[in-house]
């Protein structure tokens, strides 16, 4: 039997009589029965969060810091509570699901310790024969209440980067989780209250976009943090334009594999960057680039090792590709594979699907202008093609209107020097994959993939401004 959820508004569970189901994207079950929030709703969180904006503001670092703390041990305690419903509500296998949560801890206790650091700077204002006798410094204040949208693919964790930072500056959010993948919100909104946490720090408003979409226009938000797709994004960025936005929206990440690399190192992060969790991240792997002198042999391994991936059941430990987020998505995928085998490339695996699950898929010989290698496949999908000289890889991952990270496998310092000149991205990742994320480095992109940065100390200083205190000394 499917569970019940409500929304979570000024730190008390609400119903609205008005229900939209969660289904598993694997075998179509109904995981749970989630309340949809209205206009009347989305206004009582705001107000609550502007109540609970001056309770915030006036707590100590260790009070913040204490709040968060206790959070990072109530998530690992339920650790496997959570893990089992992330896997039935989004179809991602369970070992990933554990993983994330585990990640959600670590970020909750980074926020934790990011709250009793944080702080301004001594400005040495007296530089000037008017200034002598000024001293002056500035504090960090929060910008006030804060607007979030997370997305489906990481519903914990995503989540937790936008709230925690949010409530280590001493602020309050209100927050639209994605449609699909709407429980781990709720269920961190509650933990976050037995945390300790004032009624309407943290609010959670289930509801259709177009009411979600409010918390672009509203001005009692001065900030709004959205993570989803680039359309959606850059839409609400002109609807806010009073407001400091960041934006961590997709990509279609390069990985170059160069001569001197550990070749069955690459192959290895490769797979695991490319299909892990069914390709359904913004940081998957999907161009590889890959050196003529060693592009036989990496292909050869490359296929070995997607044959042998468990692909289907997401509650089977061993699974590693299981279904994308829904049919239409399957769809989609399915679509510009065959677009792109119908352009000239090559199909080396995959290519199928069984339900929502789709085979593991290596394509060659994409040319650019493929949806495959142009846009953000976001399903299990990599490309794989050949250069011969390490500028022409740098211009070919460079061209594309994303820019959230890249992968480089060389031991070459030089060319790792080029890289980081050349590639117009957020992160370079040297000897691994662009799929790599620690939960406490600057997170983001340029161009279309978006502005701003995440990780909890970064996203703090998105969250806040410095306010001047100056001092003159001789009077």
């Amino acid at each position: 039997m499917s569970q019940e959820r409500m929304l979570f508004i000024d730190g008390k569970l609400r119903a609205t009589g008005r229900i939209a189901p969660v289904v598993s994207p694997y075998d179509g079950r109904e995981v749970a029965k989630v309340h949809l929030g209205g206009e009347k709703d989305l206004e009582d969180a705001t107000q609550a969060a502007q109540r609970a904006f001056k309770e915030m503001s006036k707590l100590s670092r260790k009070q913040r810091a204490d709040i968060l703390r206790r959070a990072a041990e109530l998530v690992a305690k339920r650790r496997d509570e959570i893990a089992a419903t992330m896997t039935d509500e989004m179809g991602k296998p369970i070992s990933y699901a554990r993983t994330e949560v585990d990640r959600c801890s670590t970020t909750l206790t980074i926020a934790a310790e990011e709250a009793k650091r944080w702080t301004g700077e001594v400005v040495p204002v007296d530089t000037d024969t008017h200034s002598a006798g000024f001293y002056a410094l500035t504090v960090m204040v929060p910008l006030g209440p804060i607007a979030a949208i997370s997305p489906f693919n990481f519903p914990l964790n995503l989540v937790a980067h936008k709230m925690a930072p949010c409530l280590a500056i001493g602020s309050s959010m209100v927050l639209k989780p994605a449609r699909q993948t709407p429980l781990e919100a709720l269920t961190l909104a509650e933990i976050i209250h037995e945390a300790g946490a004032p009624p309407g720090a943290f609010n959670v408003v289930n509801c259709e976009p177009a009411v979600g979409e409010k918390l672009a226009t509203d001005d009692r938000f001065p900030f709004l943090t959205f993570t989803g797709s680039v359309g959606v994004g850059w839409r609400l960025k002109q609807k806010a334009w009073k407001k400091r936005v960041t934006l961590e929206l997709g990509g279609n990440a390069a990985c170059i594999v160069h001569a001197d690399a550990d070749l069955d190192y690459a192959v290895q992060k490769c797979i695991a960057g490319g299909f892990g969790q069914s390709g359904q991240s913004c940081i998957s792997v999907q161009r590889i680039l890959v050196h003529d002198s060693i592009a036989n042999a990496f292909e050869k391994k490359l296929l070995e090792g997607v044959a042998k991936l468990k692909v289907g059941d997401p509650r089977d430990p061993a699974t590693v590709v299981g279904p994308v987020i829904d049919a239409g998505n399957a769809d989609r995928i399915l679509s510009w594979i065959a677009e792109a085998k119908s352009g000239g490339a090559r199909v080396l695996a995959g290519g199928t699907k069984e339900g929502n699950v789709i085979q593991p898929t290596v394509i060659a010989d994409a040319a650019n202008a493929l949806k495959v290698s142009c846009q953000e496949v976001f399903g299990p999908v990599v490309t794989v093609s050949k250069y011969r000289d390490f500028a022409d890889a740098l211009r070919i991952a460079d061209d594309s209107a994303y820019g959230l990270q890249a992968g480089v496998f060389t031991h070459d310092l030089r060319l790792i020097r080029q890289a980081v000149q050349g590639l117009h991205v957020g992160g370079v990742v040297v000897n691994d994959v662009p799929t790599t994320r620690v939960d406490n480095m600057p997170y983001g992109g340029v161009r279309d993939s978006g502005i701003g940065r995440e990780g909890p100390r970064y996203a703090m200083m998105e969250m806040s401004e410095p306010r001047l205190v100056l001092f003159n000394l001789d009077h």
